[in-house]
């Protein structure tokens, strides 16, 4: 049997292409042959079967009020509910939290993270019932963002709650027995609108976790 390995995420998870000339068809969203988490399947088969569990917008717990459905907090039983027995959840969330309308600093992205994680940890889902959670802290948003449209509607601040996140969730990690990786410095986000991946940046990002999931799962 397949181990099961849910991915659940924010835009960055989902695929979403800031610059059409950087996916291959020229679209919005990376496609199967250039996705981080399409890519991890290719490089883990035939053991594990990756499931793609991202939203663009997701944020740890917390609602918007121009979207909805955001907060990853009111969708985590059912997403690992519908992907049991779940093996293992890879969580890469935080950079739609920095949104300055949310007006949650890091240490309270921090918070809202710690608190998903243990929401996770009960669900009825877990082969064997034993949970294994790995929290990736996202790449640091950066200051090229307000020189783009999306910079206005993310608001003041974000850049500089991104590069504080790592630290704080590593520190859930540890409080929660959950695997860590800061993806800073791993995995690159593009020079377009500097909050997401890019196509290369999916690549080193599957190429790390395929190094990594062995030894968790």
């Amino acid at each position: 049997m397949k181990k099961h390995i849910v991915c659940f995420g924010d835009s960055n998870t989902h695929g979403y292409c800031a610059d059409p000339a950087d996916c291959a068809d020229g679209g919005d969203r990376f496609n199967e042959t250039e996705r981080w988490t399409c890519l991890l399947q290719q490089q883990l088969w035939p053991d594990y079967l990756i499931l793609e569990e991202g939203l663009s917008g997701r944020t740890t717990v917390f609602p918007d009020a121009l979207h909805e459905s955001m907060s990853g907090l009111d969708s985590i039983y059912s997403c690992l509910m519908s992907h049991e027995p779940v093996d293992l959840l890879i969580i890469m969330l935080g950079t739609n939290d920095t949104k300055e309308r949310l007006g949650a600093n890091a240490a309270v992205i921090g918070i809202g993270l710690e608190r998903l994680v243990m929401k996770a940890k009960t669900v009825p889902a877990w082969r064997n019932g034993q949970p294994r959670i790995l929290i990736i802290a996202p790449p640091h948003i950066g200051e090229g963002l307000y020189r783009r449209p999306e910079g206005e509607p993310m608001g003041k601040g974000c850049p500089e709650k991104s590069r504080a996140l790592a630290e704080k969730f590593a520190q859930v990690a540890e409080n929660q027995g959950c695997y860590f990786l800061d993806a800073e410095g791993v995995a690159e986000f593009n020079q377009i609108d500097c909050m997401h991946l890019s196509r290369k940046g999916h690549a080193q990002l599957a190429a790390k976790l395929a190094e990594m999931i062995p030894d968790i799962v």
